[in-house]
């Protein structure tokens, strides 16, 4: 399915806060929250919104103590970027907190850039040096495509759900088991918002494993049934990378 490009969509992916109502007076004494917390109003998206998908499409990804520590991590490099928390627990206040992430950029660039830097906020900066000096220029790079794609499936289920490696077809013919296929994306379950999952998810994911990590991906959402093919080719999809770029 081919994917919309930034500059046809920019207009409707930045959702904007409603207005607050004002505060009526109270005798009671304010209550007293913590600094990293603020009180806000409901996030909205204003992208065309995604429909559900079909009844009974895609397992139910059950998260362990692990992951719970995982979206914790997480969101906390977010509302970093962000300078903003949501007073919402779990996975629900980390979607108002990716959708304040859209809301702080002035443009699809600017936000996928803060995304870019959460991503790589997410390793110690010498271990990104490492893995594209010295991992990713192994055997054109399939090597580093494999380990990321078992490493993917592996550790980013709470964010994503159900996922499994599987194989892509390289442009010389030949199969490469360096993909990973999303049942049913929770991220842009949760969400249902079309902007989120291209300039907070897509893009950025795909600029950072470029640049940081040396190796070329490319993911195809699909907004019917919430699905998402993930395509780890080093080398070998620079054509699918720059289809993806174009505006």
């Amino acid at each position: 399915m081919a994917t919309p490009t930034t500059s046809r969509l920019h207009h409707y992916l930045l959702p904007a806060l409603p207005s607050r109502p004002p505060r009526t007076s109270s005798s009671s004494a304010p209550s007293v929250q913590g600094p990293s917390r603020r009180p806000t109003s409901r996030l909205y998206c204003s992208s065309p919104p995604v429909g559900a998908p079909p009844s009974g499409k895609g397992g139910e990804y059950r998260p362990s103590l692990a992951d719970d520590f995982l979206l914790a991590f997480f969101r906390a490099k977010m509302v970093e970027e962000v300078g903003w928390d949501s007073q919402k627990p779990g996975y629900e206040g980390l979607i108002e907190v990716a959708n304040r992430l859209m809301i702080k950029g002035k443009s699809a660039s600017e936000t996928e850039q803060s995304a870019v830097r959460v991503l790589q906020a997410l390793f110690p900066p010498l271990l990104l040096v490492l893995f594209k000096a010295l991992l990713a220029p192994i055997a054109n790079g399939q090597l580093a495509s494999m380990m990321v794609a078992r490493a993917t499936a592996l550790s980013c289920q709470w964010l994503m759900g159900t996922c499994s490696v599987n194989s892509v077809t390289l442009p010389n013919g030949k199969s490469l088991s360096s993909g990973v296929f999303v049942e049913k994306c929770k991220y842009l379950e949760e969400s249902k918002c079309l902007g989120i999952c291209i300039n907070t998810c897509k893009l950025p994911t795909q600029t950072f494993f470029k640049d940081h990590m040396g190796v070329d991906l490319y993911m195809e959402p699909n907004f019917e049934d919430y699905s998402c093919q993930v395509k780890e080719i080093q080398g070998s999809c620079t054509s699918c990378y720059a289809k993806s770029k174009i505006s």
